[in-house]
């Protein structure tokens, strides 16, 4: 697996002029270490916050011991809690990313949930963009395939962004266009 350009993402943020916030679980951190040596981090990335125990998660996050109990620590449900948790604690952020995983045998293993599956949740403009992965490797590998889908996903998300928000502003080919045939 090649490594992610770190770098072109975090322009990508400047030039959004969007903030970025962490939760990480299976991670462990790694999320936000990697972007650490971009240029213009600072700008970007107002924190990140490692929430690998159940009790973190409900104690920082504000995910329901419900939502835990039922769904268990590594879900779709938690990953949206912990990410609606983080965006309560620092609302400052335009994009809140939470992610969670089994990158080892666990409790919540299942045929259904085999190791390597990974838990994404990415709030974006009041929106939830869910993602459900299966990795495989050793636990360090699946952090970093988990990091780098991270990376990928808010990339597309950003490129998707700026296809839209490009078509409507004046000024743009397809505001011209749209001129011209009005």
């Amino acid at each position: 697996m090649k490594p992610f350009d770190v770098n072109a993402l975090v322009q990508q943020f400047l030039q959004h002029k969007l903030t970025l916030a962490l939760a990480e679980s299976c991670t462990c951190g790694m999320a936000a270490a990697q972007l650490a040596p971009a240029t213009g981090v600072s700008e970007v990335l107002l924190g990140s916050v490692v929430t690998y125990h159940r009790e973190a998660k409900q104690k920082l996050l504000g995910v329901k011991k419900e939502t835990l109990d039922t769904y268990s620590a590594e879900s779709q449900q938690t990953t949206n809690e912990m990410a609606q948790g983080l965006h309560r604690h620092l609302p400052a952020a335009d994009v809140c990313v939470a992610v969670t995983g089994l990158c080892g045998p666990g409790a919540s293993e299942t045929p259904d949930k085999p190791v390597g599956t990974v838990f994404v949740t990415i709030l974006l403009e009041g929106h939830a963009h869910e993602y459900r992965v299966q990795l495989s490797g050793s636990g360090d590998k699946l952090r970093e395939q988990a990091t780098t889908f991270i990376y990928e996903k808010l990339a597309e998300l950003l490129a998707r962004r700026q296809e839209l928000h490009g078509a409507h502003q004046p000024g743009t080919a397809s505001a011209a266009k749209r001129a011209m045939a009005g």
